[in-house]
């Protein structure tokens, strides 16, 4: 019997990011009966901090999203096509803020201002790619985007600023409260799709080290005001329920954002209810 029958087969990539000019791994994961089933094209996942995805000894806290048990313990997701594009380590923080941060702790340190830069290398560079490489489902009802802390930040922006490419995004513990002014200025002038499904998932325990040196005050705090505005930035921005329903989700979690099962299990949540939202053709 096939092997991919019971086995999620990988690929491993290295694209050129133009504005660095170095080589970053995007990994590609397939979906059970892919090299069988070529008949059948399947929508994409992109998820950012790639090293968080797969396995929790790559995972810079230690805790990863366990995509691989999470697919296979839920047969009921729909099968998905799974792209995990690594950060670049420190300059993470510059790539997944499309503004300098308001505030830092660090003297003479200053952080951001490369989402722009990176969003295009996504959907110029990595995009395409896949779409190339792969029997995808490459329009946007097909194509859905998930982060948490910064990757959550990076892809409220990119979702909206592509959202003509991009149907769903899954945004975990966003850290967007490092440049809100910026964000509420920018959604301020944007049209929103009423149709983009989002859910949104953010703890009351969020904060760590790294928050620490970005901030002074309330960090949890914070990230529940950063969520909630962007979750009503979104509704009167036109987002309308009526049109697709449980399209929209605020999850509010007495729990901190890595390491914990609630977390995986609202992960495993947004799959069903995100991607099995997305037409396929089964």
């Amino acid at each position: 019997m096939n092997k991919s029958y019971f086995y999620l087969d990988m690929k491993t990539h290295e694209l050129k990011v133009p504005y660095t000019g170095k080589l970053r791994r995007v990994r590609v994961l397939l979906p059970k009966n892919y090299e069988t089933d070529t008949d059948r094209r399947y929508p994409v996942v992109y998820f950012h901090d790639g090293q968080n995805v797969l396995y929790s000894k790559e995972a810079y806290a230690g805790h990863s999203w366990k995509v691989i048990p999470a697919i296979k313990r839920n047969p009921d997701i729909s099968r998905m096509i799974v792209v995990a594009i690594d950060n670049d380590g420190f300059q993470r923080m510059n790539e997944y803020s499309a503004w300098k941060y308001k505030e830092s702790n660090i003297p003479g340190m200053q952080f951001g201002g490369k989402g722009v830069e990176y969003g295009e290398f996504v959907m110029e560079v990595v995009k395409p790619f896949i779409d190339q490489e792969y029997r995808t489902l490459a329009d946007r009802e097909h194509t859905a985007m998930i982060g948490s802390s910064l990757g959550g930040n990076i892809t409220q922006f990119l979702g909206l600023e592509y959202q003509d490419q991009i149907g769903c995004l899954g945004v975990f513990s966003s850290a967007n409260w490092l440049h809100q002014d910026a964000f509420n200025h920018y959604i301020e002038r944007k049209k929103l799709y009423a149709d983009q499904r989002i859910y949104i998932y953010v703890g009351t325990e969020e904060a760590d080290d790294t928050d620490k040196t970005l901030m002074a005050g309330n960090i949890k705090q914070a990230y529940i005001d950063s969520s909630l505005r962007y979750y009503h930035d979104v509704i009167r921005k036109g987002w309308n329920s009526i049109i697709l329903p449980f399209g929209f989700n605020l999850v509010l979690f007495t729990t901190k954002k890595r390491g914990q099962s609630t977390y995986q299990n609202a992960f495993a949540f947004w799959l069903k209810i995100g991607i099995n939202g997305l037409k396929t053709n089964q």
